[in-house]
């Protein structure tokens, strides 16, 4: 596979979503009906092939079908050098394993699950423990709830 489109992706199986950051990256997890999106890890960045190792990995242990995988793109939507390295990060996941991933526009994310952790009063420190992960499902469900209205 490759690049692919929401309409490319394969119909059944969980999909799972990432979150890359320049220093983490979050990752998520959908159910087999891809209807909920579930944070469960933030990865620390360190080489590029450990850390495919370890997508790869999980992707493989929750018996994925399809990557989700969040592109930040700018306000007016652009893409701008962020967007370009998750291109590279996409790529480079390719290199190692092909599978499908679809690129999801993942602008705000990050900030509306601050916002919801601050709301719910959530500690500083706890907050920057799970934000990762749960920007990562934040992704995954929009594109989960963007495929449902597509079947």
């Amino acid at each position: 596979m490759s690049i692919v489109t929401a309409e490319e992706l394969p119909t059944d199986g969980p999909l799972l979503g990432l979150d890359p950051g320049t220093k983490t990256i979050g990752l998520a997890v959908s159910d087999l009906r891809r209807s909920i999106a579930t944070g469960i890890i933030t990865l620390r960045r360190t080489k590029m092939a450990k850390d495919a190792d370890e997508v790869f990995a999980l992707y493989t242990e929750r018996q994925c079908t399809g990557i989700v995988l969040g592109l930040p793109v700018q306000m007016d939507g652009r893409e701008g050098p962020r967007a370009q390295s998750v291109r590279a990060f996409a790529r480079n996941l390719l290199a190692v394993r092909d599978v499908p991933i679809l690129l999801w526009d993942e602008r705000l994310s990050t900030s509306a699950v601050e916002r919801m952790l601050i709301e719910a009063d959530t500690r500083r420190s706890k907050r920057k423990e799970v934000i990762d992960k749960l920007a990562a499902a934040y992704i995954l469900q929009g594109a989960l709830d963007f495929l449902s209205r597509e079947n």
